[in-house]
């Protein structure tokens, strides 16, 4: 096994990676970037209608072709690799990313007739146009006691794949029309690799299915087509046949026309695809009891347990789908539509000149944040500005901040933002321990966990909980690298796996105790905001907030002194 190879490929917002890993000990020996190159950082926009965003397949396609190839040569510079050596490929996505396609399987976007067309577009995760159909779904589903609701948190989203089909359909009818299937993207890219893209043949992920597509044994695989055609009359004409697995299945074999072009030998066994978050937690090596949280643009937080323990449904909950994340253990997925992209928003379109801008900005705002101490800003603020995934799984919630005075600072507010995001990553850990599933510990992986210390000192104080970091910077796809090698057989389970490939840094944030105090307060002030603000139940008031935050800031800077 010392010279054996594992390929994992992660499609992110803005990019596409592959990562070359030593399946004896997870050594990474090469990666490669391709940023997309169409729209607007890869995301195809309309300034008519800031819910919509797309992206283009062709980027999907030129960016396997170019950061597999990029990968396997700069691999082929270490004495112990060759090509030959690659025993299997995982592949993972953003998601629900579905796009549509013909009877072969070929994208829509990728004909002359539809290259210019939003609608024949994928439709990225955080379209968020769909947010009638969802409601909708929703409305429907309840009002007919229909089940299909019981394991995605009870809301359906504007983000998945039912509602994003429906507004198609009504929107774009001749694209609907044209349309043979819709795929999502990570059932696509193995498709495309494997020369298995006919919609019969292909093979579907239990991750996108379970999570996206309301796919549960419990009624037999996706909603009857009576329920989807009461949505939109047709709309069941996109049910999917075929297998549905776990990522410890292949989808097939890479075919001899890309083989080629990455610089490959045809035939190495493919994964069946998941969600960038998902592999994201095999990569940190979750277990029972650990959160893993992959941080960038949004955050996505998944843990898992054992089959063996029947899990009670859980409000606000995106997905608890038997195999999506480890095979023999449910899947559990939550998180929050907006994170990085707040820092970054408040960067680029807000902070003041004397900060510079884009990556500078972030640099200098972070260092002037960490001088503050908590609570002594005044301020709190919602984290919804790209809506909430979890719990309250709203699209239409906005961003808020409260306590601003004349003599309030952009350090201020932007620490007064990292902490929203914190106290959002509480709330979910508080949603699924109330439903007996226990936070023994949280993994963070991604770029923020990297870079930035403050961030992570705040999500330690504010959750109460020591933060990790995984050891590998590129945890999705290592995690897919991994399934890569448990789909080609070199590993009997994704666990054996792990124990080889992954593990965590020596770095460690503990919680500080007076922090955890002063956060404890604000996080009331912050529940209070979110239950006004995001529920229709809310019975208290919003009369004290401004006062309490004024008693925590004096509390704050007088008691330093």
């Amino acid at each position: 096994m010392a010279q054996q190879f594992a390929i994992g490929v992660d499609y992110g917002t803005n990019s596409v990676r592959a990562l070359v890993v030593n399946i004896s000990n997870g050594a990474e020996i090469a990666t490669e970037v391709y940023d997309y190159k169409r729209g607007d950082a890869g995301v195809m926009l309309d300034a008519a209608d800031p819910n919509l965003a797309r992206q283009s397949p062709a980027d999907y396609i030129e960016g396997f072709h170019a950061v597999v190839a990029g990968a396997v040569r700069k691999a082929e510079q270490t004495a112990c690799f060759s090509p030959q050596q690659v025993v299997g490929i995982g592949v993972d996505t953003t998601g629900s990313t579905p796009l549509p396609v013909n009877g072969e399987g070929v994208a829509l976007a990728l004909l002359d007739e539809f290259k210019d067309d939003l609608a024949a577009q994928a439709w990225l995760w955080k379209d968020h146009t769909a947010h009638r159909e969802a409601e909708e779904i929703t409305r429907k589903a309840r009002e007919g006691e229909y089940p299909y609701l019981a394991k995605c948190g009870g809301v359906y989203s504007s983000e998945w794949y039912w509602s994003k089909i429906a507004r198609c359909m009504r929107n774009a009818p001749h694209v609907a029309k044209a349309a043979a299937a819709w795929v999502e993207l990570a059932d696509y890219v193995p498709a495309y690799v494997t020369g298995n893209l006919h919609p019969d043949a292909i093979v579907r992920g239990i991750c996108g299915a379970g999570h996206k597509a309301m796919y549960h044994l419990e009624w037999n695989g996706l909603p009857s087509a009576e329920f989807l055609d009461s949505i939109e009359p047709g709309l069941s004409r996109f049910r999917f046949t075929g297998k549905v697995v776990p990522s410890n299945h292949p989808a097939g074999v890479l075919c001899a026309e890309v083989a080629e072009k990455v610089g490959l030998p045809a035939g190495i066994p493919v994964a069946a695809g998941a969600f960038d978050a998902h592999m994201g937690a095999v990569g940190s090596g979750c277990g029972e009891g650990t959160l893993v949280k992959i941080m960038g643009t949004s955050t996505c937080d998944c843990m898992v347990a054992p089959l063996a323990k029947r899990l009670p449904d859980v409000p606000g909950v995106c997905g608890i789908v038997p195999e999506s994340i480890i095979p023999g253990m449910y899947g559990l997925e939550a998180g929050q539509s907006a994170v990085g992209d707040i820092f970054n928003w408040f960067a680029k379109r807000l902070a003041p000149a004397e900060f510079g801008s884009g990556g500078d900005a972030q640099v200098k705002l972070t260092e002037a944040a960490a001088k503050l101490r908590p609570g002594e800003s005044g301020l709190v603020a919602l984290d919804w500005h790209n809506g909430n995934r979890t719990v309250l799984v709203d699209p239409l919630l906005t961003g808020l901040l409260v306590g601003q005075t004349l003599h309030t600072s952009a350090p201020e507010i932007y620490r007064a933002l990292i902490e929203a995001t914190a106290y959002g990553a509480l709330t979910i850990i508080n949603r699924v321990e109330e439903y007996d599933v226990h936070v023994a510990e949280v993994i963070v992986c991604g770029g923020i966990a990297e870079k930035n210390p403050l961030v992570m000192q705040i999500y330690a104080d504010v959750c109460n909980r020591p933060m990790k970091i995984s050891r590998s910077a590129q945890t999705c796809a290592l995690g897919a690298a991994i399934f890569g090698a448990v789909a080609a057989g070199a590993y009997p389970t994704v666990e054996a796996a792990q124990a080889n490939m992954t593990g965590v840094k020596a770095t460690v944030y503990e919680p500080i105790a007076a922090n955890v105090a002063v956060y404890a307060k604000l996080y009331a002030v912050y529940k209070t905001l979110h239950d006004a603000f995001g529920s229709t139940g809310f019975h208290g008031s919003l009369a004290g907030v401004m006062k309490d935050l004024i008693a925590i800031r004096h509390e704050a800077r007088c008691g330093a002194k």
